[in-house]
């Protein structure tokens, strides 16, 4: 049997900010999910550290993660923590650790996802194989952690060149293993269809409503060209939301609240048009690969993985971050060159062909199953070669 069908014992450790659930709290936490469930589907045993309320849990509870409780909802955040969170986290830790040391209870690789550098230690502090994904741009913590790591059992993978080179930047290297969506569940939608020539559908933009993914930029371009917008997502910074969002809706602008995945596909794919619009250095940007899945052409900044993840891509295009008008521009075009299935079935074709899961599990295997055997500096050739 190859490494890659070798059948692993394997914790996957989340984000524990928010539950493992849908509506997804972002993207991190949709590719996380995936990550259980495909695993487990392909026959290996897989146990879930994550934020009490996750799918997936079973009933250990020394691999239920604290989420961070806020005194007020109006400081909720999603980058800073409540005094005491880091201790807590840090207590928590220590208790998983613990348990990975319980005869009985080893695994034999940490699929790690957390944005704690505790994990990352466990592969010089105990000897437990841990591959890390690098999801965000570079972080203090995980930056000292990785220093101490040494020659232990441990890989970082990062996804996407951009975030590859900004991790390598602050001495920390990964070698770039790109994010994958479901086909499966992110299918194929009409556009809204066509009435009297036009497309019938709403323009989309849907993520997390925080002040570096910029929706209220969205709603300015798609009043610009005179479209109707429907925003989907949670509300990560209430304030941004009361400050710059709430005042904009309307007849043309819509707020659908977070979706169950099925319901936000169907949304996407009846869209004519999804903007994405970050003004930060957007580490890759699965709704990207979301709404081309679906057949729906998408309009973006150029920020951060954005380019490299729409590079070469049917019914994309790429402006000047914070360029509304050519955001404007652009999402009208591609719009109008959509406006039939078979545009919409060729976006989507190329969408299955370079960011589908169904190609991305067996990396993910060969990933993990080659750092459990210790041998890491192989992973890079495994997967690539």
């Amino acid at each position: 049997m190859t490494a890659g069908h070798r059948r692993l014992r394997v914790l996957v450790v989340a984000p524990e900010r928010h539950a493992l659930r849908q509506p997804h709290a972002g993207g991190l936490e949709a590719v996380v999910w995936d990550r259980v469930r495909r695993l487990r589907r392909r026959g290996h045993d897989v146990t879930l550290c994550a934020a009490d309320g996750s799918d997936f849990l079973g009933d250990r509870p020394e691999l239920r993660l604290p989420s961070p409780r806020w005194m007020r909802a109006q400081d909720a955040s999603d980058s800073a923590n409540p005094p005491g969170h880091r201790r807590a986290m840090t207590a928590a830790f220590d208790r998983v650790l613990e348990s990975l040391l319980t005869p009985g209870r080893g695994v034999d690789v940490v699929d790690n996802h957390s944005l704690h550098g505790d994990p990352i230690r466990w592969s010089s502090t105990a000897g437990i194989p841990v591959v890390t994904t690098l999801h965000t741009p570079p972080l203090p913590e995980i930056v000292e952690a990785a220093g101490d790591v040494g020659d232990a059992p441990h890989r970082f993978v990062a996804v996407s060149q951009h975030t590859a080179r900004a991790w390598s930047a602050a001495g920390v290297d990964a070698f770039v293993f790109p994010n994958g969506v479901d086909t499966a569940r992110w299918r194929l939608g009409d556009g809204g269809g066509i009435s009297g020539g036009r497309t019938r559908g709403d323009w989309v933009w849907f993520g997390r409503i925080v002040p570096e993914k910029a929706p209220h930029l969205a709603i300015h371009a798609a009043r610009l060209a005179g479209a109707r917008i429907v925003l989907a997502g949670r509300i990560g910074d209430p304030t941004y939301f009361v400050r710059e969002i709430a005042p904009l809706l309307g007849d043309d602008a819509h707020y659908a609240g977070p979706l169950h995945q099925p319901a936000l596909s169907r949304l996407v794919g009846s869209s004519a048009v999804a903007l994405v619009t970050p003004v930060w250095s957007e580490p890759f940007g699965l709704v990207l690969a979301e709404a081309l899945a679906t057949g729906t052409p998408v309009a973006a900044f150029d920020a951060g993985g954005v380019g490299e993840v729409l590079d070469g891509m049917p019914g994309a295009a790429v402006v000047a971050p914070g360029d509304v008008q050519a955001l404007s521009d652009a999402a009208t075009m591609l719009a109008t060159q959509a406006r039939g299935i078979g545009q919409r079935a060729a976006i989507r074709r190329a969408a299955v062909a370079r960011y589908s899961l169904d190609r991305r599990d067996r990396d993910v295997e060969r990933v993990l199953a080659h750092t459990a055997m210790g041998s890491p500096a192989t992973v890079e050739r495994a997967v690539v070669g």
